[in-house]
């Protein structure tokens, strides 16, 4: 019942950011086909669902996309659906003839995402890379991390799901409603080095205004600051602090006992690092548990640096149900919230080509159209 239902899209199955901008396009209730290689179908028990919370809530069709059936197959699934997308590099789905040109031929109203690492143009876009090379050429990696140590990945967070998977689901939906209006479908170009650069707009706009310097670690949100850092406890866990108007700096000078005590002004950088000290030395006078009890929920901006299994628990993601069990697995519940067209998660992960004969006749193929396909070897 999510604000997307009734949105049909086909997705080509693929890693990553793909899959992740089909969780979120599947979460707010579109259908979303996945057509998986019929090489990579090797059965599997429904009762026991893969894990992988990146491929819930859709259904799965194998199909052999080097089978000149195959890709008709496909062809006439894209004719009835509002949206298709693929994460290849460049020039595969043309070889395959499944590019943007036929489809948007045989479907003039059709929404074509395509997910790549640098695009579908430019000196790089055939080259091949990880998310950790897409985002330091954004320069989303470059400023993360210690004053005088490398950068620190951030997981693939910044640019498989935040500037890739997350910025293809946005483009598509913003496509889709585009084509509401004027009948006509278009390309969505939604490569990882851009959205990463996206992500970073905050930052470019301190470094225009003289406020953000490029030596890593020295600035107010990249550990440089005092009061925006993790530190450790006594029992060797961490909190975070995040006090940065004066009136949550107060606060955490009050709750660590530090108020009145003759330390550096708030925004004095240059002491910044003697002020770290000072905060260093009371946070491990206590355990973590003690600091959740004296901080969490004030004004500090505070909060417990948790382990996955320890955030299951957490009482506020209990309260609100932030993560949810899919198939006996913990994994996070689909967001953002919706007051009236709520998503959920109506299906566990499926198996390659699990649906294929009842998802190819949802979707218009005749039963003994689906029985030649498979003699044909097109399906699986």
């Amino acid at each position: 019942m999510g604000p997307l239902e009734g949105i049909r899209i086909l997705e080509i199955a693929g890693i990553g950011p793909g899959p992740f901008a089909g969780m979120m396009l599947s979460d707010m209730g579109a259908e979303v086909l996945r057509i998986d290689r019929a090489g990579n179908v090797r059965g599997g028990d429904a009762a026991q669902p893969p894990i992988d919370p990146l491929a819930r809530n859709r259904r799965s069709v194998g199909v052999d996309l080097k089978n000149p059936e195959g890709v008709e197959t496909v062809l006439r699934l894209a004719e009835k659906a509002d949206g298709l997308f693929e994460g290849f590099r460049p020039g595969v789905m043309e070889r395959l003839g499944l590019g943007p040109d036929v489809c948007l031929e045989r479907s003039p109203r059709l929404v074509y995402g395509r997910m790549t690492g640098w695009g579908q143009d430019g000196p790089l876009a055939h080259a091949a890379g990880h998310d950790i090379n897409y985002i330091s050429v954004a320069g989303a990696l470059g400023p993360i991390g210690r004053r005088g140590e490398a950068p620190v990945p951030p997981l693939n967070l910044v640019g498989d799901f935040g500037g890739g998977g997350m910025f293809l689901a946005f483009g598509m939906v913003c496509a889709l409603l585009e084509a509401q209006r004027s009948g006509r479908g278009q390309v969505v170009d939604a490569a990882m080095v851009d959205g990463a650069a996206a992500l970073m707009a905050m930052v470019h706009g301190f470094r225009a205004m003289g406020v953000w310097s490029e030596e890593r670690g020295t600035n107010l949100l990249d550990t440089g600051a005092h009061f925006y850092d993790v530190f450790e406890t006594r029992d060797g866990e961490y909190v975070s602090i995040g006090s940065i108007e004066p009136q949550f700096y107060a606060e955490l000078l009050r709750l660590t006992g530090l108020e009145g005590e003759d330390l550096p002004r708030q925004m004095d950088r240059q002491k910044w690092s003697e002020a770290k000290a000072r905060l260093q030395e009371v946070f491990q006078s206590k355990t973590r548990a003690e600091w959740c009890e004296i901080m969490e929920g004030s004004d500090v901006c505070f909060g417990p640096v948790l382990s996955l299994s320890e955030a299951y628990e957490h009482p506020h993601n209990v309260a609100r149900g932030t993560f949810i069990e899919v198939a006996g697995h913990k994994q996070p519940g689909p967001a953002p919230r919706f007051s009236r067209t709520q998503p959920e998660v109506a299906r566990p992960a499926a198996h390659p080509g699990q649906h294929t004969d009842e998802a190819l006749a949802e979707w218009g193929i005749e039963n003994d159209e689906i029985g030649r396909l498979r003699d044909a070897k097109a399906i699986a």
